[in-house]
């Protein structure tokens, strides 16, 4: 696998001076050893004008297998034959922390201002697994202030109508400081690939936490990069983002509601018998929706078929449901309410960027509020529909009678929808331990019976009539990854 890292002459420092700041003189040619490899540095090109220095990482299969715990659930044939030894991975970024060591940390003595200082660089890595996407490199790298181009790699130049592999090749442009780019590299690189090649353990927080100064806690990103990045062990990510939210005074993430990744897993081809390769090419080459954006197209979607134009989204967080009804000619008047000031707070921003600048609130009626689901409101009422998206898993269970009361009893719209993880679905996120749940602030999980139980209680009791409508893709054995329930009176 091969990193490329180039610069141009600056009105600091002739381009060659980027030796200096790597320990890597632009002359030899290094080499490393690693415990699944060997690393070599050498320079492709070296002037004062332009320079190149390239990381090129040789796996041998057979070490790498060896430096594996004995329970890694590795398809036997495919510990040995895999794409480890080719494409971008935390592989790659391992070295990278031993290699660049002192580069990562920003320290050059024999050029301390040129280490502070932003140089122009051109990043390459020819073939980087994405699962997602190329729209996922975009999304991680241009906030960050890159310029991006990710080209997908198909999976056969001969034969075009089989698509795209997994793979892209990425191409980075900017003027950052040396040691910036490579804590971001070191970082996005396993986030990208959504693997780690090592069993996680509790220093991986710190070394994030130490990678990730200065540019992770205010990236809009960051819950996703920090499960990806601790592999969903859920202990580590809140340990991480609590960690990040102290040190860069940021909100803390207990409004993002999947601090799992909810995309459905993606098989690795190499393990795979041959049909279920070509369906992990496939899911690889056209990336699903996300979980969290078919919910709200699904709610959208149920709305409009109960002719439900005044809605009210109960449990708003952070205003993404609202974001789209604001700006959905078919709603007519849109509410959401939220206990949390800071989501208010959040949802009032969303709002202000839906909108176009010269839109009033006489354009269309909406407004968002502080309240409590427990107790009755009368600025609950006058709604054809109530949302509650992904928010009574969050009720204490003593508490979810009063919500009943207040929502199916008092406020009593024609219709409520009531989305909910499905707890037999969390067997097939990968990092999710046996009876863990999605999120550190849910109270329970329902599986479907239990949710069918609840729904046909509350319902019975209030006069509604409710139906079930999956949302994701149905697993056969243990359903859809959300379940949802549209009550109508």
């Amino acid at each position: 696998m091969l990193l490329t890292i180039t610069t141009t002459r600056s009105p600091e420092a002739p381009a060659s001076d980027l030796g200096f700041l790597l320990h890597k003189h632009p002359d030899k040619v290094q080499t490393f050893g690693q415990a699944f490899g060997t690393a070599h540095v050498f320079y492709p090109e070296a002037t004062g004008d332009r320079c190149t220095a390239a990381l090129l990482l040789e796996v041998d299969p057979v070490r790498l297998v060896r430096t594996r715990g004995k329970d890694t659930p590795d398809f036997s044939l495919g510990q040995y034959v895999n794409d480890r030894p080719y494409a971008a991975s935390s592989l790659l970024a391992s070295a990278m922390a031993g290699v660049f060591r002192t580069a990562l940390r920003g320290r050059c003595d024999a050029r301390p201002e040129l280490a502070a200082t932003a140089i122009p660089l051109r990043i390459a890595l020819p073939a980087l697994p994405c699962r997602g996407g190329p729209g996922l490199a975009e999304q991680l790298f241009a906030p960050l202030g890159w310029r991006v181009e990710a080209v997908p790699v198909p999976l056969d130049p001969g034969f075009p109508e089989w698509g795209d592999s997994r793979y892209v090749a990425l191409t980075l442009r900017g003027t950052l400081r040396l040691a910036d780019a490579l804590n971001q590299i070191y970082v996005l690189l396993p986030v990208l690939d959504h693997a780690k090649h090592y069993w996680m353990a509790s220093d991986e927080v710190d070394k994030l936490i130490r990678a990730g100064e200065g540019w992770l806690a205010a990236h809009p990103a960051r819950a996703r990069i920090v499960r990806r990045y601790l592999a969903n062990r859920r202990g580590l990510v809140r340990s991480a983002l609590g960690r990040l939210a102290a040190a860069e005074d940021v909100p803390e993430d207990a409004l993002d509601r999947d601090p799992i990744d909810e995309e459905p897993p993606v098989a690795d081809p190499t393990s795979a018998e041959p049909a279920a390769e070509e369906a992990a090419e496939a899911r690889a080459a056209a990336p699903p929706v996300p979980l969290a954006e078919r919910r709200i197209r699904t709610v959208l979607e149920v709305l409009r078929e109960e002719e439900a134009p005044r809605v009210i989204d109960l449990g708003c967080g952070s205003g993404k449901l609202l974001a789209r009804l604001v700006t959905d000619p078919f709603f007519t008047r849109v509410a959401g309410t939220d206990v949390s000031y800071r989501a208010i707070t959040m949802a009032h921003n969303a709002l202000g960027r839906a909108l176009p600048r010269r839109a009033t609130a006489h354009d269309k009626p909406w407004e968002v509020f502080q309240g409590a689901l427990t107790y009755a409101d009368e600025r609950f009422h006058g709604y054809d529909a109530a949302v509650l998206m992904e928010v009574v898993e969050h009720v204490d269970p003593p508490r979810l009678p009063a919500v009943e009361h207040v929502v199916f009893g008092d406020a009593r719209p024609r219709v409520v929808v009531v989305t909910t993880p499905n707890a037999e679905y969390n067997v097939r996120y990968e990092g999710l331990a046996p009876g863990a749940m999605r999120h550190p602030d849910h109270r329970f999980e329902w599986t479907r019976e239990e949710f069918r139980a609840w729904a046909g209680q509350v319902a019975e009791a209030h006069g509604y009539r409710v139906r079930y409508v999956p949302v994701g893709d149905e697993d056969p054995e243990v359903g859809p990854p959300t379940q949802m329930g549209v009550f109508t009176r």
